[in-house]
């Protein structure tokens, strides 16, 4: 590693949208950082898909490789950061970087997901330091701060909104009452969205960002495809609109709580949020977590959670940190402990399913306009434990004889009213079952 006075040489693996800000960072601020940091930085390669491929920043083609072996095996790099996305082969290049001693720093969340435990327990074996602030929350310092600064609470929940895309969404839904698809291309068209919204939509995306907060803030492994999820294309304008005479919005949240028996309990799906919350005025593409702690209390953090400069400005953190302390040290940089994440722990800590989850609901259904619809609807939910909090009849069409009937219940077990629905929908004045909707107070 490098010490002294000498230049700190970085390598970048990937340069589209938020790999390009790094390197205009990185080139741009040359001296700037090294007034922040005591130390001159050169970022001394970066790996591309296509050298011909037009790039902003513009590049000297003597800094460009499509080959990965002229950053892994490149033994003059102090820091490699890892742009690229996704699981493979990002994961096994960090795998590499690490075991070959280079500091790294990553905005991957699948990958920190995935293999977080394994490649934080080599980064210790080698001494040397995984960061990964970007892959949660873009530019919220949410990362470091359940490292640092909230480690002394012992966390009870984490209730967030860190997916950008979905948020602006419904956003679009709740305010101009866009449909789902209609919004959805609008996302695409101002490059919210990818050609592929799977993730995004159906909540893979924080799914794999509640993984690593969760495992941060409870200090044990969230494998990611425990968390239950959940995505929004069910959502209809007419739901936001309920919704609001309700007093509520309705929002895609992540949550991790902690269970009395000391289990966790993952998941992302939409819900309705009191509208007088914090959480239901996040709009567009912000994104805002809320933690709750011991003795921090109730906290909000709240800022843009994707996008080129806010994801620039959370790596260059990590990187610039990485750069004091080689400055700084005339042996091994020190390494930030990682709590949570540990490679034990084990699969149990999701011991309760979302069939014991026990939540208020919204329910919109289609029904017969006519007398005596409700009392069998009310019966079948009585006969399972399930209390009615209020009725609204909307949206009477006297062509089919049709209306939309909303209701909400009191807190009831996830498995009694998923069985009690399935009873509704079979009854022959229900035209159909359109939406159910978890209440979090």
């Amino acid at each position: 590693m490098t010490r002294g006075n000498s230049t700190i040489n970085i390598g970048l693996m990937g340069l589209g949208t938020v790999g390009g800000g790094v390197a205009a960072s990185l080139l741009d601020n040359a001296e700037a950082i090294k007034q922040k940091t005591g130390r001159m930085v050169r970022l001394k390669r970066a790996l591309v898909r296509d050298l011909s491929r037009p790039r902003d920043p513009s590049l000297p083609t003597e800094l460009l490789t499509t080959n990965p072996e002229d950053i892994l095996s490149d033994p003059d790099l102090d820091i490699v950061v890892e742009m690229m996305g996704g699981d493979s082969p990002a994961g096994e290049y960090l795998e590499r970087a690490i075991a070959a001693g280079k500091h790294v720093v990553t905005a991957n969340k699948e990958v920190m997901s995935r293999r977080g435990p394994s490649l934080l327990a080599l980064a210790q074996e080698r001494r040397v330091n995984l960061l990964f602030e970007a892959s949660a929350g873009g530019g919220i310092p949410i990362v470091g701060c359940l490292m640092s600064q909230l480690l002394a609470n012992d966390i009870s929940s984490i209730r967030s909104i860190i997916n950008g895309t979905t948020n602006y969404i419904l956003t679009r839904m709740a305010r101009e009452q866009t449909p789902f698809a209609d919004a959805l291309a609008e996302a695409q068209a101002h490059g919210y969205a990818e050609a592929d919204p799977t993730n995004d939509i159906e909540g893979i995306d924080a799914a794999y960002k509640l993984s690593v907060l969760g495992s941060l803030a409870f200090h044990r492994p969230i494998p990611h495809h425990l968390v239950y999820t959940e995505g929004i294309s069910r959502l209809a304008p007419e739901d936001f609109r309920y919704a609001a005479e309700l007093g509520y919005a309705i929002k895609s949240l992540a949550i991790a709580v902690a269970e009395p028996d000391g289990a966790v309990r993952a998941r992302v799906h939409p819900a309705l949020v009191p509208d007088n919350h914090l959480l239901a005025n996040v709009d567009g593409v912000y994104n805002a977590i809320e933690v709750t702690g011991d003795l921090c209390g109730q906290i909000i953090l709240h800022g843009q959670g994707a996008g080129r400069d806010a994801t620039t400005s959370a790596v260059m953190g990590d990187v610039l940190g990485i750069v004091r302390a080689l400055a700084n040290s005339d042996g091994p940089p020190p390494l930030p402990d990682t709590p949570g994440m540990a490679q034990d722990g084990g699969l149990d800590v999701l011991a309760h399913p979302i069939d014991e989850l026990s939540s208020a609901y919204y329910m919109r259904l289609t029904c017969a306009d006519q007398a005596g619809v409700l009392a069998q609807i009310a019966q079948i939910l009585g006969d399972g434990n399930i209390s009615i909090a209020t009725v609204i009849q909307k949206d009477t069409d006297p062509g089919s004889g049709t209306a939309q009937l909303v209701i909400t219940t009191y807190p009831s077990r996830e498995a009694d009213v998923q069985s009690a629905l399935r009873a509704v929908s079979e009854l022959g004045v229900v035209v159909s079952v359109n939406n159910l909707i978890r209440i979090e107070e």
